[in-house]
């Protein structure tokens, strides 16, 4: 960065800090699932059955914030410019990143009860999966605004279509919390239909192959 924090070029050392936060996280996930402690007569079988809510948490969580890491590394293969503002934009994205384990080991100790205990832990989970998505969105909105940190070769349809594709996914993330007062079972799916429905390839990447169709064609 420069001392009147203009846009460079360093774009490479914002991915791997960012990187490094992403494994992190994705790490912690598998360190709330502790072994059971069986005594006695009991049965480990299902004691390790009874973790059933810890299993899904960790799946859940660990779709999501891979599918999350990779449409990041996609948007840095764009993000050709950084400035002092992006850099915020993606510590305050990161932040929330970091913070998943916590709402996935809530979910997995609150989702087999009833009542108020599982609602309130499924919007806890599912809320800062939506502020993750709004603070993602809103980093690349910045970077793609008037091409202000992308690079300017880009197709600007494959940017419309992907800022198409990031506020929709915000806009369900939203919904996803939203639902959690109504049905729990709703919300959770609606966030595996995410995770999969981001983990398909992006416009410019089905551009990219459509245009190598057409010259295999031609040839």
């Amino acid at each position: 960065m420069s001392a009147g924090g203009g846009p460079d070029n360093d774009t490479a050392r914002i991915e791997a800090f960012s990187d490094g936060v992403f494994a992190i996280a994705i790490t912690l996930l598998v360190i709330e699932i502790r072994p059971p402690h069986v005594e006695g007569g009991g049965s480990l079988t299902e004691a390790l059955a009874h973790l059933w809510p810890s299993y899904l948490g960790y799946a859940i969580s660990f779709l999501v914030i891979g599918t999350v890491w990779a449409n990041h590394h996609n948007r840095f293969r764009l993000i050709s410019r950084s400035d002092h503002q992006f850099l915020f934009l993606n510590v305050l994205f990161l932040m929330c990143v970091a913070f998943i384990p916590f709402p996935t080991a809530l979910l997995a100790d609150y989702l087999p009860s009833t009542g108020g205990y599982r609602t309130t832990a499924v919007a806890v989970y599912t809320g800062t999966l939506a502020v993750t998505a709004v603070f993602f969105t809103l980093l690349w909105l910045y970077a793609a605004g008037n091409r202000r940190l992308v690079d300017r070769r880009t197709d600007p349809s494959v940017l419309r279509a992907m800022t198409r594709r990031f506020v929709l996914g915000m806009f369900l993330y939203i919904v996803a919390f939203a639902l959690a007062f109504v049905s729990v079972t709703a919300s959770l799916a609606l966030i595996v239909a995410l995770a999969l429905l981001f983990v398909l390839p992006e416009p410019g990447d089905r551009s990219k192959e459509n245009r190598r169709a057409r010259r295999g064609a031609v040839r």
